[in-house]
């Protein structure tokens, strides 16, 4: 009898369960701090494309000289800005997927039309700001690309999911 309270008492005692509770806890907790860091990751790639994006259309609004009248970059050098901003922040401007044409109004009695050069959509001549009436619309560019990224959360739904984050930059054009 004494060796059966005995067993009931070790039986009846905690001392397992806080190896039970980690073995639950910890992958919920790893997958949190995992998803955690490829969101942070996801966010700082969007943000570097944004910039390039912009860097991209503030290129090609600009004239390449004060004197000339409508001498504005080729697209070349418009994607050699893109392409510098993302190299300085280790992403591979190859990667870029070429994006839906934005298809902007034109400016009227302005020569239009988007280009696509490097896989980024440059569109010239664009009515920028006419969603908003309470501002005068003005004359600009707009540059759009995609670029890919891939989540790696093993056990999750989003698990080698691709995913194409977008890039749309407008800038007002100075003559």
């Amino acid at each position: 009898m004494l060796k059966i309270k005995r067993i009931a008492r070790q039986l009846g005692s905690t001392d397992g369960a806080e190896i039970a509770e980690v073995a639950l806890v910890l992958p919920v907790v790893f997958m949190l701090l995992l998803g955690a860091v490829w969101f942070g990751r996801a966010f700082n790639i969007y943000s570097t494309i944004q910039q390039a994006a912009q860097q991209g259309a503030v290129t090609a609004a600009r004239a390449t000289c004060a004197t000339c009248s409508d001498a504005f970059p080729v697209d070349g050098t418009v994607t050699a800005a893109v392409g510098a901003v993302m190299t300085a922040s280790n992403l591979d401007p190859t990667q870029i997927i070429v994006s839906p044409s934005p298809l902007p109004s034109l400016c009227a009695g302005l020569p239009s039309g988007c280009s696509v050069t490097g896989k980024i959509t440059i569109c010239r001549n664009a009515w920028l700001n006419s969603a908003f009436p309470a501002q005068p619309p003005q004359c600009g560019t707009v540059v759009s690309f995609q670029y890919p990224f891939q989540f790696y959360l093993p056990g999750t739904s989003l698990n080698m999911q691709p995913i194409k984050l977008s890039a749309q930059a407008q800038s007002r054009m100075e003559n």
